[in-house]
């Protein structure tokens, strides 16, 4: 029996989360799958440390990342620099994952060498192009492209059929982002930064989306910092994003407060055990969204739209958008309300069981042979 030749290319850190446990189980099915993996290095630092943790080796790497890099830069460098890989290769099915300019243009480069396209986290939408920008036309457009579609839940099924997208190719799998958490949630875990937050209630921060670049971002940053003078049993941990704009703003309106530590970025496993650990999460992230719920902490996100409104309805997510007054008073009322917090609290998963990459394997398999 021949085997199937896929490639599954990620070059952000949010990919790399998510796709690395997809690889693993690909690799395990070698008498099914050839297993090709391509990065770009979109994110290069974070990236590599995600490799390392789930033990993947990349056998292309594009290189892309560059200083002060544009969506112009990263789109049209790995347009050019896969269509070599993929020509070389030839392979019977091409994976991507999300919303990322690197899903984009892979997928895009896909199409014009006539490889089918599978795309993992396929149907998420808030409906409008320019929020989260530019992720939304990337995940609509990459759906435009794909052949076959992995959707995390039945709501992002529904958004798929809502678009004529043929039922027979969409499979409702999961997120394999819980797929991850199974394997990095550790019980013995301990780190310094957990110690120095010790007695106090941990608040998890991440703020890093381009169009809360800005303003927008000095918002944020100023309610959580007013939130957290007025209570001093709080303390918050913001690993931050390599984005100068993103430090930039953060130090002007966070130095000086020393419950609350700016710390760099850190690695998936780290992360992971920082959210199970802590009290409640701000965020303007797309990935936490998914993984909270699962780990039964309240979030706050500091976002007009969200493409996850699962974690809505389920409870445990609260949009709160990016003006200073509205996240002040939210944040301040999850702290102060035992009540509003247990509500939020209720360990909720609507993002599945941890065996996405399962059925994502089971599904191409059949797909391929069929």
């Amino acid at each position: 029996m021949d085997k199937m030749k896929v490639i599954p290319v990620f070059g952000t850190r949010p990919e790399a989360i998510k796709m690395c446990p997809l690889v693993s189980e690909l690799k395990g099915r070698s008498e099914e799958f050839e297993t090709v993996v391509c990065t770009t290095g979109q994110h290069r630092e974070m990236l590599d440390q995600v490799l390392e943790v789930f033990d993947v080796e990349p056998d292309h790497d594009l290189h892309v990342m560059k200083p002060g890099q544009t969506l112009f830069d990263i789109t049209s460098d790995v347009l050019l620099r896969i269509k070599a890989v993929f020509e070389e290769e030839r392979p019977d099915a091409v994976l991507v994952h999300g919303d990322t300019t690197t899903s984009f243009a892979a997928a895009l480069a896909a199409f014009y060498l006539q490889i089918p396209v599978g795309h993992v986290e396929a149907g998420l939408r808030t409906r409008n192009l320019y929020s989260p920008w530019p992720e939304e036309f990337n995940r609509q457009a990459v759906d435009v492209i794909s052949r076959w579609y992995f959707a995390p839940t039945e709501t992002s099924r529904q958004n798929l059929l809502d678009e004529a997208k043929p039922s027979d190719r969409i499979f409702v799998t999961g997120n394999t982002g819980i797929d991850a958490l199974r394997t990095t949630v550790l019980e013995g875990y301990s780190h310094p930064e957990l110690d120095w937050a010790e007695g106090s209630r941990l608040i998890l921060i991440t703020a890093h989306r381009r169009e809360n670049l800005g303003e927008p971002m000095h918002r944020m940053f100023r309610a959580i910092r007013r939130v957290m003078e007025e209570r001093p049993d709080t303390k918050a941990i913001y690993p931050i994003h390599m984005n100068p704009q993103v430090r930039r703003a953060a130090h002007e309106e966070l130095d000086g407060f020393d419950r609350l530590r700016i710390i760099d970025p850190l690695e998936v496993v780290d992360f992971h055990n920082f959210m199970a650990r802590s009290h409640l999460i701000l965020t303007d992230s797309g990935g936490i969204q998914e993984e909270a719920p699962s780990l039964g902490k309240p979030v706050l996100v500091m976002r007009d739209t969200t493409e996850r409104p699962e974690g809505v309805a389920a409870g445990t997510l609260r949009l709160v958008g990016t003006e200073e007054e509205t996240i002040y008073r939210e944040f301040s009322r999850l702290l102060d309300d035992p009540a509003e917090y247990s509500t939020m609290s209720h360990a909720s998963n609507p993002y599945g069981d941890g065996h996405a990459c399962v059925r994502i394997a089971q599904a191409l398999s059949k797909e391929l042979r069929g």
